[in-house]
């Protein structure tokens, strides 16, 4: 059975963080596929900067850096907003499927806020990646890089080419977002 990495986020952008974790998944798990799954409404309530489209077409210009990684609008077509539902929706949609989470440890402090870790779990393998700033002792640690620092470099104007690839930054630029 073919086994999906589910890279999920807000992706408001996506960023050399995001891109180095899917390649560290790529890398060291026996995964066939990792799908880059942009939120389409945040279950804790928080608004994004870019449209749902624009993220996913980052998205896309970020997986194309990647090999065996596509863009899944799974959120968006199931209606789920909470994890464990999109897990139960992606079990009915492709029912010959392992999967497996990729979660950064930034938000082990949220677990006990998802609705139902426990059948997350079962859903789906944890792939845990350590994110700068949130070590937990597992594997290499990531750069400390979010969307908000990118977001507030890009408006006002600073230096993003140690924080977004190449191709990311420049679809932005085209597009005039996050001005």
């Amino acid at each position: 059975m073919p086994e999906v990495a589910l890279f999920g986020g807000s992706f408001d952008p996506p960023h050399v963080g995001h891109l180095l974790a899917a390649a560290y998944v790529l890398a060291t798990e026996p995964v066939d596929e990792l799908w880059l799954v942009p939120v389409f409404s945040h279950p804790f309530g928080k608004q994004f900067v870019g449209s749902f489209e624009h993220r996913v077409a980052l998205c896309e210009t970020l997986a194309r850096e990647l090999p065996r990684t596509r863009v899944s609008r799974a959120e968006e077509e199931s209606g789920e907003a909470r994890t464990v539902d999109l897990l139960e929706y992606l079990h009915r949609q492709h029912p010959g499927t392992r999967w497996a989470l990729v979660l950064g440890t930034d938000l082990n402090a949220e677990r006990p806020q998802w609705k139902n870790f426990e059948r997350i779990t079962q859903l789906a393998r944890v792939i845990p990646v350590q994110r700068g700033g949130y070590p937990d002792g597992q594997g290499p640690v990531l750069p400390e890089v979010s969307s908000t620092q990118v977001r507030a470099l890009l408006k006002s104007g600073g230096n993003l080419s140690q924080l977004l690839p190449r191709a990311v930054l420049a679809a932005i630029q085209t597009a005039g977002t996050y001005r």
